[in-house]
């Protein structure tokens, strides 16, 4: 005869939630200086969810070497060729003759692997000091590059003429006067509404969109965790985020050509005249036809990368839940 009973118990579990602000770094096909692009410093933020798979209270560890995490942020990054950089400005500047600026607003869901160095791994976190920690993962991005281009609705009127010496004005240089005025910060121009690079004019015809907004991006970095109580935790995080795209900013190959817009916008030279212009604010990135001095606008060799440097603070959250055990005998 075979006799079972049921037993259920209570398990303790935890998961932590974290809320990180901080800084991103633009590295694209834009920029001025050599190395590191100071100038394209925007914000960031994200939210965190780990240590969801584990039972803490089995080992008494705040958290166990191996984890997943599950984030979801928002980045903006962002980088304006014509802003003064240190003293210089216009044609002293290596990139003002193409002068490209553009902001993204990145939102993101990825997913992490993380491995922290414990120094004892029985010992709860707060009690120990920093811990260094390691991830890597995977997620899926949206963002539409934008620019602002316009004092308002778009129109020749209302764009914006750049002078060699550097200064914003609302008539161009060939007039020989204009007023001094700055850019209103409205990022009103979709850039991908627009053609503004070689081979994209048919697609845009034919009704097919020129590029995804959507894109595959691997997060990795480091960081350091310190354990302020038992149910908080401040962490210092260094990441860099690499994706499978190289059109974040809106810029990867060469300038559109003439003959490309007038294909485009046949026989309405006013729209011709906004579509180069939006590929080419400042006027002397490109002549309009293909050659060696007016070709290139970006390098399709390399895709866009940016950083994200963070503080968070995370909070521990315990809940129970059941286990249903069997004991059975003859």
């Amino acid at each position: 005869m075979l006799t079972c009973s049921i037993l259920t118990a209570q398990a303790q579990r935890s998961f932590e939630m974290g809320l990180s602000a901080g800084v991103t770094n633009y590295f694209g096909d834009l920029g001025n200086e050599k190395v590191f692009q100071r100038t394209s410093t925007r914000p960031g933020m994200a939210v965190t969810i780990r240590n969801f798979s584990g039972n803490s209270s089995l080992t008494g560890n705040m958290y166990n070497p191996f984890s997943f995490e599950v984030r979801f942020s928002w980045h903006r990054i962002g980088y304006d060729e014509s802003r003064p950089i240190g003293g210089q400005s216009g044609f002293e500047l290596r990139n003002y003759g193409r002068g490209i600026a553009f902001r993204n607003d990145i939102f993101g869901a990825s997913t992490h692997m993380t491995y922290t160095f414990y120094r004892n791994k029985r010992l709860p976190l707060y009690k120990q000091g920093a811990a260094l920690f390691l991830f890597a993962g995977v997620g899926y991005y949206y963002g539409k590059p934008k620019a602002d281009l316009f004092r308002g609705t778009p129109s020749p009127d209302s764009r914006y003429y750049y002078w060699p010496d550097g200064t914003l004005r609302d008539r161009p240089a060939s007039s020989g006067k204009g007023n001094i005025i700055e850019k209103d910060g409205t990022y009103e121009t979709t850039l991908a509404d627009w053609c503004t690079e070689a081979g994209q004019a048919e697609g845009e015809i034919k009704g097919h969109k020129k590029y995804s907004f959507g894109h595959v991006g691997f997060p990795m970095g480091f960081g350091f965790r310190f354990g302020l109580s038992k149910a908080l935790t401040l962490s210092a995080e260094f990441g860099y985020y690499y994706f499978m795209t190289d059109y974040l900013d809106d810029v990867s190959d060469a300038y559109v050509t003439s003959d490309e817009l007038a294909q485009l916008y046949p026989g309405d030279a006013g729209m011709q005249e906004l579509a180069l212009y939006v590929s080419d604010p400042t006027g002397y990135g490109t002549t309009g036809y293909p050659g060696p001095a007016t070709s290139q606008r970006g390098n399709p060799k390399e895709n866009d990368t940016y950083s994200f440097i963070n503080v968070e603070l995370a909070y521990k959250i315990n809940f129970r839940s059941q286990k249903i055990r069997f004991f059975g005998r003859k």
